[in-house]
């Protein structure tokens, strides 16, 4: 039987540094009201020419400073906001390793985006002949943010993150739990609104990205301990025997809330790192692997849960052992 494992990580975060402190004065909210409602403290953006594709080719020549394995065959890369249909960001990617042929996706499922496309690599490499695979979330949330809008501005962060997973025969376990339930209070919303112009054919399209926040808490931390506490059962654990919990980095409040409903001292095992690099979506969870992993924080044989959960509703958990 195969099981996968990973065997490297890496991030970016744009050069831009946005501290808390400058988007109170801006929008005149007062002193530690950004890390009173979110825990917030720095976010990044990509400077105004800088686009995701750069950001992914900056990101794989930090990964691969050395040697590109070609036996890569899959590339995925998360998403919630592409600027670019085709090609795809992972056919960027692909061109940049040259590596000549593989299968590339780029997928759109919310802030659960990550979790879909790790366990969507891990099907393909379990059934197939795939060696490695590179999965990827990227996000360039400024470019879709209203600058005025106090419940998204101050949130909302740039960033990519990734890892490289190999199939390997030495057991390690993987067991994932993935649903969608219907969002009916349309609590996140992201894309382009078209609007046609009144003189002449033409049409325009501007980003639009819209939050619920109450909303968007009260789904948050009840689908989601749901989730993970379905994901134990199926695999026969119990969270004493889990050394990590890596939630998407949606909200301190949000993440402190789910460890509280999970049981006592589970704090402990959250991996939080929204303080620093706000919430990147889809990029949160492969960027807060790259930081443990540079930390020396997971050893062979840990077992750790990641935790996405947002637009759809998209909700997903993955226990995997280290």
């Amino acid at each position: 039987m195969e099981y996968i494992k990973i065997i490297k990580t890496g991030a970016y975060l744009p050069e831009i540094k946005i501290k808390s402190e400058e988007l109170e004065k801006k929008l005149k909210l007062e002193t530690g009201y950004i890390k009173k409602r979110t825990g917030i403290e720095t976010r990044y953006y990509t400077k105004p020419n800088e686009t995701q594709e750069e950001m992914a080719k900056k990101l794989v020549k930090d990964m691969f400073k050395e040697n590109i394995p070609q036996d890569i065959g899959l590339i995925i890369t998360a998403t919630t906001t592409p600027t670019m249909f085709m090609p795809g960001i992972s056919n960027i990617i692909q061109k940049e390793l040259n590596i000549k042929t593989c299968i590339c996706l780029d997928i759109l499922a919310g802030c659960a985006g990550y979790i879909n496309a790790i366990d969507i690599a891990q099907k393909y490499m379990t059934t197939s002949n795939i060696q490695k695979a590179l999965i990827i979330g990227v996000e360039q949330l400024s470019k879709f943010v209203n600058p005025n809008d106090i419940g998204t501005v101050v949130v909302l962060s740039d960033g990519i993150g990734g890892i490289l997973i190999e199939r390997t025969k030495t057991q390690k376990k993987y067991i994932s739990n993935i649903e969608t339930i219907i969002d009916n209070k349309q609590m996140l919303e992201s894309g382009l609104e078209i609007s046609n112009e009144e003189q002449g054919d033409t049409t325009s399209a501007k980003t639009k990205l819209s939050m619920n926040g109450k909303e968007i808490y009260k789904y948050a931390v009840t689908e989601t301990v749901k989730n993970i506490q379905e994901l134990l059962n199926k695999a026969n654990e119990n969270i004493e025997n889990i050394k990590y919990i890596v939630p998407h980095q949606s909200n301190l409040k949000i993440m402190k809330s789910i460890a509280t409903r999970l049981g006592k001292n589970v704090i402990d095992k959250m991996y939080i790192n929204i303080n620093e690099t706000g919430n990147t979506f889809c990029a949160s969870i492969p960027i807060a692997l790259n930081q443990m992993y540079k930390k020396d924080l997971l050893k062979q044989g840990d077992k750790i849960i990641l935790i996405g959960y947002g637009g759809g509703l998209n909700t997903g958990s993955i226990l995997i052992e280290i």
